[in-house]
């Protein structure tokens, strides 16, 4: 069977336009998340688990409850038990990406390099 000039223009335009949707894809993983949030306790102003906090809705001052506290990638992450500062619990002023959840609970590192991710199978949760 032979091809003609046109089916292998074909063939090599999918090859071309999956190789470039695996590079996008590979590019995704490689970078961090501008923003991460931890879970917190706003009666205490201190990290809880991340588990605490399971839905996207923000703060409003008076709630009682667990909520997502965002800090910034140059923000160090607090250890869970410990207070949190420098950041914000509304996330309808942030532009970038966000991850929730997924830092360690142990804290002593920036967010930035908490949520870097190499390759496939990358560790994090990120969402915008």
């Amino acid at each position: 069977m032979t091809t003609t000039p046109a089916r292998r223009m074909r063939s090599h335009a999918v090859t071309l336009g999956v190789t470039a949707l695996m590079a996008a894809g590979l590019t995704g993983c490689a970078t961090s998340a501008d923003y991460a949030a931890v879970c917190v306790d706003p009666a205490t102003e201190q990290r809880v688990d991340d588990d605490q906090c399971d839905d996207d809705r923000e703060y409003d001052g008076t709630s009682s409850g667990f909520f997502w506290y965002y800090l910034a990638a140059s923000r160090a992450i607090p250890s869970v038990g410990s207070p949190v500062s420098g950041g914000t619990f509304r996330s309808s002023g942030l532009s970038g990406t966000v991850q929730r959840g997924g830092l360690p609970r142990e804290g002593g590192t920036t967010v930035k390099s908490a949520t870097s991710k190499g390759g496939f199978g990358g560790s994090g949760r990120s969402s915008s």
